[in-house]
């Protein structure tokens, strides 16, 4: 039941490199919609009462090397499937018109969108590895052929440390399976527990860094505000979206599951390492004046929410992470749609430059007013899907690690701060009546970012209609996270 979530956009990528592009981006929308509906399909048989892997699929492949076909899901990984296809319709859309090159460019998104979901699926480490890496090249093509000004720079940038955390990635997957001696590089079969700590400790720190990289973690994020800025906005709702959740992702998955005893172990300081990534997006995004850069630092500092969270290991706080991984998703892909309009329609992103965007006569009303809401659910206002995951994660974290907790929450405040500073500066204000002649933004080039505002709405007023697909995986999660502190103190 997995395979289609790849044949489905691998084939399209192949079909629509030899269509003509009136008839290749209708069928890259339409590989994008069947995905999604096909995600739609398995959440209506996905089993709330099971934390096991589920839609299990496995053949063998090449058996020397002990590379498999080996697929499944549960709550962590399927509601990021959804995500993953939502803002591929979302990308594939931005950039409808004007675009050169179209078949190359909604080829490569497709590539991108098979790449993701595989690597959210593969149970065979050898099979992740193929996946994480597959989307690395279509993302460099983007940023290099439709990024800015500086995008040549920003794609090397992006592609020497995606490669370095794949190369990491490689080495702990390899570390792992030969220490444990694994008969298979399935997930299944590795008995990591049966190490010393010591090896445990090192396997671990590799992979942290490897995929500390892609989150991305200070201090190893210094690739990610140039390939931000630098992208188009298709390219930065799906970096920002989706690409940066394969860090978090592996971190929970072969971080927290695999090694729960080395993870406890260095639990303080990933606690710390999420506090300094958080205060220090926060007080970045503060110093901006480009919106687009401003809003990549903020990112910076919620992905440290979730290595907080995670780092805690309480029921709570893992399921605060995973919905925060979703919020963050939506949330930044709304942001940075947004930021496109506005850049395309004022020509400029600076914020001594921009203002009364919201002047109902001549500015951009309704973009402006999405802004407003998407500024807010970033900065956690009570009734939108930013505030739900915060909240959870700030009351399951308080308990293990209470200073880092109150940081963070302090720190939510500074998001605040950057994001009034950014919508007094854009959408109030006089406009220049010198410079104000904008073109007028259609609601049909605007109805991706009022489906993301719905979503971040419901799932606001709803968690639950989010929590309760991802309770079921993280509650025996968390127990054999438990068992393994039993077992440590004895």
């Amino acid at each position: 039941m997995l395979t289609p979530l790849l044949l489905i956009p691998l084939l399209g990528a192949i079909a629509v490199a030899f269509l003509k592009p009136q008839i290749s981006r209708p069928l890259a929308a339409l590989s994008s919609l069947a995905s999604l509906a096909w995600i739609i399909y398995l959440f209506t048989q996905f089993n709330l009462q099971s934390g096991a892997i589920q839609f299990s699929e496995f053949h063998r492949w090449v058996e020397p090397v002990g590379l498999n076909y080996s697929l499944g899901v549960d709550g962590l990984s399927l509601p990021l499937l959804a995500l993953n296809s939502l803002l591929t319709l979302i990308a594939l859309y931005t950039n409808r018109n004007n675009l050169e090159r179209t078949r190359l460019h909604d080829g490569l998104i497709l590539l991108i969108n098979g790449g993701i979901a595989g690597a959210l699926m593969s149970q065979n480490l050898l099979l992740f590895i193929i996946f994480y890496e597959l989307e690395l090249i279509p993302f460099y093509l983007l940023i290099n052929i439709w990024g800015g000004e500086k995008r040549g720079y920003a794609a090397t940038k992006f592609l020497l440390y995606t490669a370095v955390s794949g190369l990491l990635v490689i080495v702990g997957f390899l570390g792992t399976t030969f220490a444990s001696q694994s008969p298979s590089f399935e997930f299944t079969d590795l008995q990591v527990q049966n190490l010393d700590l010591i090896p445990q400790l090192v396997l671990l720190t590799i992979l942290l860094i490897g995929f500390g990289i892609k989150t991305p973690l200070v201090p190893l994020h210094t690739w990610m505000p140039d390939t931000y800025v630098e992208a188009s906005p298709a390219t930065t709702v799906l970096l920002g979206g989706i690409f940066a959740k394969l860090g978090t992702y592996g971190l929970l998955r072969f971080g927290l599951q695999l090694f729960p005893t080395a993870w406890q172990t260095i639990a303080p300081g990933l606690a710390i390492i999420g506090t300094v990534s958080v205060i220090y997006g926060a007080i970045s995004a503060i110093a901006q004046r480009d919106i687009k850069r401003m809003v990549a630092y903020s990112s910076i500092g919620h992905m440290g929410y979730i290595l907080v969270a995670a780092a805690a290991g309480t029921e709570l706080s893992v399921l605060g992470a995973i919905a925060q991984m979703i919020a963050h998703g939506l949330i930044l892909a709304l942001l940075f749609f947004l930021v496109g309009i506005v850049e395309k329609t004022t020509g400029t992103r600076d914020l001594d430059i921009l203002n009364g965007l919201m002047n109902p006569i001549r500015g951009l009303p309704l973009t402006s007013a999405l802004l407003i809401l998407a500024g807010m659910a970033s900065a956690g206002i009570p009734g939108l899907i930013g505030f739900a995951a915060e909240f959870i994660v700030f009351q399951g974290s308080f308990m293990a690690f209470p200073i880092p907790t109150l940081l963070c929450i302090l720190s939510s405040g500074l998001t605040a701060v950057y994001f009034v500073i950014l919508i007094n500066r854009t959408c109030f204000g006089k406009l220049d009546n010198s410079r104000a002649y904008y073109a007028r933004v259609s609601f049909s080039q605007q109805w991706p970012a009022l489906v993301l505002t719905a979503i971040i709405i419901y799932f606001g007023l709803q968690p639950n209609a989010l929590l309760r697909w991802i309770e079921p995986t993280t509650t025996p999660l968390v127990a054999e996270l438990h068992s393994s502190i039993i077992a440590l103190r004895e």
